[in-house]
């Protein structure tokens, strides 16, 4: 059957604020109108259904079994109309781009948690991502060709300047394949050196966390090295090689579940960096950048929580 067209937007508001508040003259308070208003939009509502919604007595209005069945399509209905018109007023219908700069800490886990959060909640965003040396994504945010820096840089002298909100913090490991020779006994820390090491380039904030996971150690990196902030390659060079990767844990937790990696366990844990986002204060935040930030606050503090252990 189709809607009746003469059920106005006026009648559903005026049938849920009776039905929220219990009473019609508490509900024409509300709605700013007259209590006989109320009651013959009302009235005309009840004729359009066919059908009581309310039962009126000395203490207040109750809703029938109709009325309670009405409700329930009767608010939805409201509220996403109500939505529609503030997503109109908002501008949010309209493509919106934010520019983010991701280090290799966090574009395993957390980014992607984060875009797809970012893409449930906003039909028209597009989410433009840059990786390299925080080096190289800070000097691009503190000229404005990007809106966020997402990852452990709080070392690099390139953020000064810049504003950095802390968002969980995140250790480093040394992981090998599961048929690795090492793993064959009992592990030693010397044994380390016999074997190509894979580690993030020189002069990297995640560089510096990784060489004083080996100075924890007391020994020497090896002298065959695959130096590179991809991930990709670290992980596939490792699966099919004899290579020992100090990788951010974030990069590896996934393999680490699944068993295709597993964490070579030297009894020390390096205590972890920062993970944060980076703006530019000089620069306003653009609102797709705001909801950016919102969703890596809520993301981040699940981390906290532990909830990605």
């Amino acid at each position: 059957m189709n809607i009746d067209t003469r059920i106005k937007y006026r009648h559903l508001v005026c049938f849920l604020e009776v039905a929220r508040q219990g009473s019609l003259a508490k509900a024409a308070d509300q709605l700013a109108i007259s209590q006989p208003a109320l009651s013959k939009a009302l009235k005309e509502l009840e004729g359009l259904l066919d059908a009581t919604l309310f039962l009126r007595g000395k203490h207040g209005a109750t809703l029938t079994e109709a009325g309670v069945a009405f409700m329930r399509f009767a608010g939805p209905s409201v509220q996403a109309l109500r939505e529609g018109v503030n997503s109109l007023r908002s501008g949010e219908h309209e493509t919106a781009t934010v520019r983010l700069g991701v280090l290799s800490t966090a574009e395993s886990l957390l980014m992607p948690e984060v875009i797809a959060r970012l893409h449930e909640q906003h039909p028209a965003l597009i989410v433009s991502v840059m990786t390299g040396p925080s080096a190289y994504l800070l000097a691009q945010l503190r000229v404005g060709e990007l809106d966020l820096v997402v990852g452990r840089m709080t070392d690099s002298p390139q953020i000064h300047g810049l504003s950095f909100e802390h968002l969980y913090n995140e250790s480093m490991t040394l992981v090998a394949r599961p048929a690795h020779p090492l793993l064959a006994a009992p592990l030693r820390r010397e044994s380390l050196q016999h074997y190509p090491l894979v580690l993030p380039l020189a002069g990297t904030t995640i560089r510096a966390f990784a060489d004083s996971l080996f100075v924890q150690y007391g020994i020497q990196p090896p002298r065959q090295r695959l130096e590179t902030l991809s991930l990709t390659l670290s992980r596939c060079y490792v699966e099919r090689s004899n290579a020992i990767w100090i990788a951010p844990l974030d990069a590896v937790l996934q393999e680490l579940r699944n068993g295709t990696l597993v964490e070579l366990d030297l009894g020390i844990r390096e205590p972890g960096g920062s993970v944060g986002v980076c703006s530019n204060p000089a620069v306003p935040l653009s609102r797709a950048a705001l909801w950016c930030v919102e969703q890596l606050r809520q993301v981040g503090g699940a981390y906290r929580d532990g909830l990605y252990a």
